[in-house]
């Protein structure tokens, strides 16, 4: 269960009522509402430990401009609309949608609750926030990553078994580090994941990556233990669950030997498995199965960066792609 270190505000000494709605001065019962919303989003949303930070920080700010900006009332629409003015001064655009889906949700916490009878924020009109199209590797470059890689030892299988998991199952790196040993399914070359939401999909694992975590697992004395043993699969030096920092280490310094000039992370093997699949010619709803995506149109990305394959695959396929004189 999340719990988040306590957190005091400090609100001008005054009580207002407005209907069923009164100013909380009592620090005590501030510091209980956000710290019951955040243990709500853990206990009943299934929210990660990840999302549940990223939510407290951005309580803690909004809570702040309150404290030291000229409007006090949380419960007032120009306090609100005054915090979210003062985000576009400093703030992009996507880092402004999720405070404005932070502040909803708690709100909404607070209406279920009879603190409030509105939702302020949820009269704040969203903005549209900027697509970009995530960064992916070529083909070529991940072969020369994992080929690359000359393991000997306990560290060295590891390192090289947790790169050709992420490329060959596409997971997000709190996935990753969250496996254990009895997750894999080495008949069926499965692997249990616990994604986003405390929802469990079953995801391929391809032959190359699973031999390289039975090596792993040879040269820790665990040899025989995949598919049933409660523990980690892939471990610190302390024989701990391997942190999602170490492995973002891990991939940048892969990337870097191999001279890969543009930042690296677990996330870019997500993004490269899809690509690559849907370059393949995997259908979008089987990728968005794979990669946990609760809505086809957050898969729909990767389709963009396939983009110059579909026209070259066009442009060879149909009949009337090109003018009769390009063909002379």
């Amino acid at each position: 269960m999340f719990r988040c270190p306590n957190i005091c505000y400090i609100f001008p000494d005054k009580s207002k009522q407005r209907g069923n709605v009164r100013l909380y001065k009592d620090l005590e019962e501030l510091r209980r509402l956000v710290k019951e919303f955040l243990e709500y989003l853990s206990a009943n949303k299934g929210y990660s430990e990840n999302t549940l930070r990223a939510y407290e920080i951005d309580l803690e700010d909004y809570l702040s401009f309150l404290r030291d900006g000229p409007y006090k009332d949380p419960f007032e629409m120009k306090s609100v609309r005054a915090y979210f003015s003062s985000l576009y001064r400093k703030l992009k655009k996507s880092s402004i949608s999720r405070r404005l889906s932070c502040l909803r949700s708690f709100y909404s916490y607070l209406e279920y609750r009879g603190v409030t009878d509105q939702n302020h924020p949820k009269d704040i009109i969203a903005i549209k926030t900027e697509r970009y199209l995530p960064k992916v590797m070529l083909v070529d470059q991940v072969f020369s990553m994992l080929d690359g890689m000359d393991p000997q030892t306990a560290k060295g299988w590891r390192d090289k078994a947790i790169l050709e998991t992420l490329y060959s199952c596409g997971l997000r790196v709190s996935e990753l580090v969250g496996l254990n040993l009895k997750d894999v399914d080495e008949s069926q070359c499965v692997v249990r994941v616990l994604g986003k939401g405390q929802k469990v999909r079953l995801v391929p694992i391809g032959r190359v990556a699973l031999n390289a975590i039975k090596e792993y697992l040879k040269h820790t004395g665990r040899e025989g233990l995949l598919g049933w043993a409660d523990e980690p699969i892939f471990l610190s030096k302390a024989g701990k669950r391997i942190t999602e920092r170490r492995v973002h280490q891990l991939v940048k310094q892969n990337a870097s030997r191999i001279g890969i000039s543009h930042d690296v992370s677990p996330h870019t093997f997500r993004h490269t498995f899809a690509t690559h699949l849907l370059e393949g010619g995997a259908d979008r709803r089987s990728v968005q199965e794979m990669l946990g995506h609760a809505s086809l149109s957050t898969t729909q990305v990767y389709t963009h960066l396939s983009l110059d394959k579909i026209m070259d695959i066009y442009d060879k396929a149909h009949p009337r792609s090109r003018m009769r004189g390009d063909e002379e």
